[in-house]
């Protein structure tokens, strides 16, 4: 029989040497509740992976942009590392298949939740710069985001997510068909994750994260826009 995780393993590039190392980046804190011998979830795996895509994704665009300020650089490494990004690049290698949840997160459609997504794809990241180092952590990242040029060109069609979709719902159901509601907060308060969902009359449309309730808004309207097919 085929191993899930094998597999995940050749869809990223790198074979564990630990393979706690990747089960812990399974597992997502509802799973503890459920499992008392487990000890840890992927948490500070998440902390860890976040900081070296950071770092990762700021150095190439360093080197794909040496005219750019600091600005413009800041604001491309944003739009790669949000959590609605990372959580499309964790459906991508067939992370959310392998995630260990709680029985309530389960129930509840945790599965596909872009938070829990974009978390463990992170800790996938900082599971594999412990277990290789940070050379190969560049390459197997280089290797999951592929063209950058063509990623950000992708997102940035999409810079006013909210402004197309209005336009897009406007012929048919008018001015006021659209709504966005807050349906999950998490985080300390100086470190919140908003959780947004938009509605189409009485439809939900798709959900979207991010550290504001904007940001989460303009990524739940991307999720709609895609599903209306209108992008």
């Amino acid at each position: 029989m085929s191993d899930p995780r094998a597999e995940l393993e050749a869809r990223v590039g790198h074979a564990f040497r630990d393979r706690e190392l990747l089960e812990r980046a399974l597992t997502h804190q509802s799973y503890l509740a459920d499992h008392p011998a487990t000890v840890e979830s992927n948490q500070r795996l998440e902390f860890l992976g976040d900081a070296v895509l950071q770092i990762l994704i700021a150095e190439e665009l360093f080197h794909l942009f040496p005219a750019e300020r600091e600005g413009p650089l800041s604001r491309r490494r944003s739009m790669l590392v949000n959590g609605t990004f990372l959580a499309q690049l964790a459906r991508e290698v067939g992370l959310e298949r392998l995630l260990r949840l709680g029985t309530s997160e389960e129930n509840t459609g945790g599965r596909t939740r872009p938070s829990i997504l974009g978390d463990a794809f992170e800790a996938l990241i900082g599971a594999i710069y412990l277990d290789a180092g940070l050379a190969p952590a560049r390459d197997i990242v280089r290797g999951i985001y592929g063209d950058l040029p063509a990623r950000l060109a992708g997102i940035e069609e999409m810079d006013n997510p909210k402004g197309r979709l209005q336009e897009g719902v406007q012929p048919l159901h008018g001015n006021d068909a659209l709504r966005y509601e807050v349906v999950r907060t998490e985080g300390k308060d100086h470190a919140r994750t908003f959780e947004v969902a938009v509605f189409l009359l009485d439809r939900q449309l798709g959900t979207g994260t991010g550290p504001s309730k904007r940001l989460a808004e303009e990524a739940a309207a991307r999720v709609a826009l895609t599903a209306l097919k209108l992008i």
